[in-house]
């Protein structure tokens, strides 16, 4: 039995044991619901122990029996793409109907702030007015922890109206309008994002687990389960922490988050004009600290305790038919590449597992560009988080969305959500349905040393390589060069990093630079706010790389 079905067992046993035994469906087959096209769809639920339940959808009728923990599930066969409002009907001692049921593409959307972000923020908002399509669906997770792996999330399934829509995250949305109109088969996302959260959050314990056990992370969540025990035993710690937090709401955080906003106003001109950012407000009084880590944060923190995110809001989602994941994620990490080398891979092979899907298609956003370096070339930070993320494309059915040449070297929030909706858009057309475009920009495929040169070689040129124009550039962001390239950096064996020029021959790049007779190294947009213009003549940009990993 897969690991992530175990919790069911208990779960369904506590509903099977209430008075009513009337047949449930579990929350996802709920009206408005949109069913994965040309897979086999799993519906489940709950009834009497050993009841007989029949699921009638689409000209099919396929039949469970309730075990004896009264949870039960049935598989419809493959179903074709219909825009068609059909009804979902589970039938035993009781009628349950769920309406407005549509077929087609259903993807799962993740990660902290960047993907969590509403269509009602920033510009994003100026396509409100264009977003009545009751083909484009979204069931929004409630933002929930858990020690253990919950068995039902919370939400509804919502289809896109200007009103609903203000709602959902941003990116998926402009994702799911792309594949709307390519595909044209309904599109549907289920949004379970939480901002500033870090990877471990997200994380499954079984992948921490697993031979070899990442051990700090594992020790931080034996810490946090012990602690969780801990205070579960001592009630009065939790009631101590309700009043603390209730006094502190009412006497501190009203001031302190007034000043926290007017400060953000100052900070924003401050910027704009190119001045110093003031210092912070000093908070009064801290913020009474939560004594369970595995319980929900209050209102102005985020959870950091490894797997309590995923056991609250992926969890309960499995095993629901989905084309595919959508993963944007990393900001809260950005300090720790070498930690989300091993991470990462972790993350995509659990929620595979906790699927059953070992080839389940995985799309994530490379991070944007943020927080200029004093350096022309990191040593630490964003640039090998990057890496760590692209190192990933090493696993079965993944595709990135380079975005280091849209972001904003002040705001890890950049404004450009629609384009990174497309690039994810491109990414799963051509990895995940195979479409002969081009979703990609280059990518390195290697180099060779020639003379006082390199030369660089790439993968994913499209129709060539080309010097690319971003298609946004924040305010205070000057627009890079359209007659050379720049972003590479070459050193000789002193390491000492200098600025190359670079010029295109086919699908490579050769990159020399003055004062450098014998290169060895070579980096490409290697910094935390990276300046280079290498794409293909589709507009896709290069991925950020070096030679000397």
């Amino acid at each position: 039995m897969p690991p992530y079905l175990r919790p069911f067992l208990a779960a369904f046993a506590a509903l099977a044991s209430v008075a009513s035994a009337d047949v449930r469906l579990h929350p996802l087959f709920s009206d408005h619901a949109v069913l994965q096209r040309e897979v086999p769809v799993p519906v489940w639920g709950s009834a009497a122990p050993g009841e007989n339940v029949m699921i009638a959808f689409a000209g099919q009728t396929v039949a469970a029996t309730a075990d004896t923990a009264g949870r039960w599930r049935a598989t419809l066969a493959p179903l074709a793409a219909s825009a068609e409002p059909r009804e979902l009907v589970a039938r035993a001692a009781n009628t349950v109907t769920v309406r407005d049921v549509l077929v087609g593409d259903v993807w799962l959307a993740s990660g902290q702030s960047n993907m969590d972000s509403p269509l009602s923020s920033g510009s994003a908002a100026d396509s409100l007015s264009e977003a009545t399509d009751a083909t484009i669906r979204f069931f929004k997770v409630t933002k929930t922890v858990s020690p253990e792996p919950l068995a039902e999330p919370k939400g509804k399934w919502e289809p896109s109206t200007p009103e609903a829509a203000k709602g959902f995250s941003a990116v998926a949305y402009f994702f799911a309008r792309e594949l709307r109109a390519s595909q044209g088969v309904p599109v549907a996302v289920l949004n379970a994002a939480w901002g500033g959260t870090p990877i471990v959050t997200w994380m499954p314990v079984e992948s921490i687990r697993r031979d070899p056990p990442v051990a700090k992370t594992l020790a931080d969540w034996e810490s946090a389960l012990a602690r969780h025990r801990a205070v579960k035993d001592r009630p009065e710690l939790m009631e101590a922490y309700r009043v603390d937090m209730k006094d502190w709401e009412t006497t501190v955080g009203p001031a302190h988050k007034a000043a926290v906003a007017a400060h953000a106003e100052l900070a924003s001109a401050a910027r704009a004009a190119g001045q110093p950012v003031p210092p912070a407000p000093k908070i009064a009084r801290p913020e009474p600290v939560q004594p369970d880590p595995m319980a929900h944060p209050s209102a102005s923190k985020r959870p950091n305790t490894p797997t309590i995110s995923f056991n609250g809001m992926i969890a309960p989602l499995a095993p629901f038919a989905l084309r595919g994941v959508l993963w944007y994620q990393g900001e809260a990490d950005g300090s720790k590449g070498a930690d989300y080398r091993v991470w990462f891979p972790r993350l995509i092979e659990g929620w595979r597992t906790a699927w059953d899907r070992p080839e389940l298609p995985f799309v994530f956003v490379q991070l944007p560009g943020c927080y200029a370096d004093a350096e022309p070339v990191s040593t630490k930070g964003w640039a090998f988080l990057r890496e760590a993320q692209a190192a990933a494309l090493a696993l079965p059915a993944t595709a990135m969305a380079v975005t280091s040449d849209i972001g904003d070297p002040k705001d890890v929030h950049p404004d450009n959500k629609v384009h990174v909706g497309r690039r994810l858009a491109l990414a799963a057309r051509e990895r995940v349905y195979g479409e002969k475009i081009v979703g990609s920009g280059p990518r390195y495929a290697g180099h060779a040393v020639e003379g006082g040169a390199i030369r660089v070689r790439f993968s994913d040129t499209g129709s060539g390589l080309a010097i690319g124009r971003a298609p946004w550039v924040s305010k205070i962001t000057k627009a890079l060069p359209e007659d050379r390239l720049v972003g590479f950096y070459v050193a000789g064996a002193d390491r000492v990093w200098v600025e190359a020029e670079a010029r295109i021959e086919g699908d490579s790049v050769v990159v020399s630079a003055p004062g450098v007779a014998a290169p060895s190294a070579l980096r490409y947009a290697w910094a935390a706010f990276p300046r280079g213009n290498l794409a293909n003549r589709e507009g896709l940009p290069a991925a950020p790389f070096r030679t000397d990993g």
